[in-house]
């Protein structure tokens, strides 16, 4: 394969450093947005947290534990549809602050709520099923933040690392059901996060099983001849 015209290779290297240096700590910065907000409530602000406190840190956890499991299964529809190719760079990174907010999520339920009361944490583990099913979400994604890194994906081989990381699709169900068991009145919320969750994995299905367009090198091949 011929080398990349030297215009090109200088204009990936800015792009590279760019995305490196500039646009990943920005997205860090932002995904601590939600993180940072609700401490400022619980300090700086007298009864910002209003008349729970507890159940508003937990709550307002586990919503960006949800949001930000969207935000990274949304990364490959938005690269395919709008064509935006830099967007992959970011999904690592937003799939472990999904991973970041469940654990503060489930950290701020053991610690603020139960008082790490182990024997009660366990029997309301096995005795309410909303909290059942977070769990089972919660430990479907403890697999897929331990190989998250490159030096993960080469040990188990690109091929078992994809079919390992599928778990994140029936996690993400099982989070947008513990959120709707969770809420007793209003449940609009919970349900507009099952439906965004039902159009990435039909966008999943359709484009998986849709035979794929050639590529233009493929499609330049003259076809093999046959033999009678």
């Amino acid at each position: 394969m011929a080398a990349a015209p030297a215009p090109a290779r200088k204009r990936r290297r800015v792009d590279d450093r760019f995305v490196r240096f500039v646009a990943k700590p920005l997205v860090f910065a932002l995904c601590l947005m939600p993180l940072a907000w609700i401490a400022w409530q619980a300090l700086a602000v007298p009864g910002g947290l209003g008349a729970n406190p507890i159940d508003t840190v937990n709550r307002f956890l586990g919503d960006w534990a949800l949001r930000f499991l969207l935000i990274s299964l949304a990364v490959s529809p938005v690269k395919e549809i709008a064509g935006l190719a830099v967007v992959m760079r970011f999904r690592r990174m937003l799939g472990l602050f999904a991973f970041f907010y469940v654990v503060l999520h489930l950290s701020s339920w053991i610690g603020l709520d139960q008082f790490f009361a182990w024997r009660h944490i366990w029997a309301d583990i096995v005795k309410r099923p909303y909290i059942t099913v977070g769990m089972l979400a919660f430990t479907l994604l403890v697999p897929l933040a331990v190989t998250s890194t490159s030096g993960m994906i080469k040990r188990l081989g690109a091929r078992a690392w994809k079919r390992l990381h599928m778990l994140v699709y029936p996690a993400a169900m099982l989070a947008c059901f513990h959120f709707l068991m969770l809420v007793k009145a209003d449940v609009r919320e919970p349900l507009v996060y099952a439906a965004l969750l039902a159009v990435l994995l039909g966008w999943r299905a359709v484009t998986r099983w849709l035979p794929r367009p050639a590529r233009p090198a493929e499609a330049a091949k003259p076809a093999p001849l046959r033999t009678p």
